[in-house]
């Protein structure tokens, strides 16, 4: 593979894996098949027989900046072999390439939570869905690490695992619940971050405590309270939404407040919606916050956590179809969902196509020196 051509900056990050197959049945090299393997995603490619597929199509070209001593390998071929790479390795890979491009200023964002790979189950084998709890950058728009776990109820051990990989110092973290955990905040403390963690009633105390203490403060209008307000009202399609944003100080107070290091505001988001002829609905979600004051980085904090929802794990989804891959083969799930993760940084980061991914993932496929300027980048 020549250094000068497009794939050397990003496929140079993965030259330390370790080829899983017997050395002396390899046809294929194992750059070659991941290479492909990303061109093809980024293409419009979904499986396995896609890729292949895309391969045969675009041989010629492809020959370019790939050895492909023996031709495109079969769908069968790049199969097995994502099914026995180690995805922990392919991850790590992943990330010492974003920590190449990425360069996240003090002010980023770093939303973490996860997403269920709904067809990546195996029942034959006894293998339950995938789960994958991934790192996005709000504000740079890039999935920034992700890490699988088995059942989504451990992700309460994932997210260390996650945090450990990444540049927290001056990044403000959010976590939704599951994720409200003391060694977790004591982490991004000691990462010098700071976070907004998200409060619901399997905390026990500190969720009952906070809302008390809330509920207490209102009654006296906040008289005498030291404390931040900030209000956003935002009309639309037949309905206007209100949020009303708190912090409180005085966590001293709190039941095992000692307990979650850095803590210094609790946070009330009551989020009312009104729709003509119907009764208004309001909705409380109460949080630990690690800054001082600043009220509106809190709402804005709390509104963006969201992106990882619309921005990340909707488009994958959508543009991806990655809901309905039915890959499931050992690790090949996980390690496909860190090639579309490379795909859709890529892809996010092009900011001269018009369209969204989906369009470009099309544009792509057609116009291969777009394709190069998206692998170059």
């Amino acid at each position: 593979m020549c250094s000068a051509q497009p794939l050397s900056p990003l496929i140079e990050h993965f030259q330390s894996l370790d080829d899983p197959r017997c050395s002396h049945l390899v046809e294929h090299r194992l750059l070659d098949i991941i290479g492909l393997t990303l061109c093809a995603v980024i293409c419009g490619a979904d499986s396995w027989v896609d890729i292949a597929a895309y391969g045969r199509a675009k041989e010629a070209w492809l020959r370019g900046f790939l050895s492909l001593p023996h031709g495109i390998p079969s769908h069968d071929t790049i199969a097995r072999l994502f099914a026995a790479l180690d995805s922990a390795a392919f991850q790590s890979c992943f990330v010492a390439w974003v920590k190449a491009v990425a360069h996240l200023g003090s002010s980023e964002q770093i939303a973490i939570d996860g997403k269920t790979l709904r067809h990546s189950y195996d029942r034959g084998g006894g293998k339950g869905a995938i789960h994958m709890v991934s790192a996005w950058a709000n504000e740079q728009r890039l999935v920034l690490a992700q890490v699988k776990v088995d059942e989504k109820s451990n992700e309460i051990t994932a997210i260390p695992e996650l945090l450990k990989v990444l540049d927290l110092q001056g990044c403000l973290v959010t976590i939704d619940a599951m994720g409200t955990q003391t060694a977790i905040a004591h982490q991004i403390i000691e990462g010098r971050g700071d976070y907004i963690l998200s409060l619901k009633g399997n905390q026990g105390n500190i969720h009952e405590d906070v809302e008390q203490v809330f509920t207490w403060a209102r009654q006296q209008d906040f008289k005498d309270i030291s404390h931040e307000f900030h209000q956003t009202i935002t009309p639309g399609h037949g309905r206007i939404d209100i949020r009303r944003h708190w912090l409180l100080d005085g966590v001293e107070h709190l039941i095992n407040a000692e307990r979650w290091v850095g803590l210094k505001r609790v946070g009330l988001v009551e989020a009312e919606r009104r729709i003509l002829g119907q009764p208004p609905t309001i909705e409380q979600r109460y949080y630990l916050v690690s800054f001082d004051g600043d009220v509106q980085r809190f709402a804005q904090g709390v509104r963006s956590h969201w992106g990882i929802e619309n921005q990340l794990h909707w488009v994958l989804d959508v543009a991806f179809h990655e809901d309905a891959s039915r890959i499931r083969k050992d690790h090949a799930p996980a390690n496909l969902a860190v090639v579309r993760h490379i795909a859709l940084n890529l892809l996010r980061q092009d900011a001269f196509a018009k369209g969204g991914i989906k369009a470009k993932r099309l544009q792509a496929g057609w116009d291969n020196d777009y394709l190069i300027r998206l692998l170059s980048s």
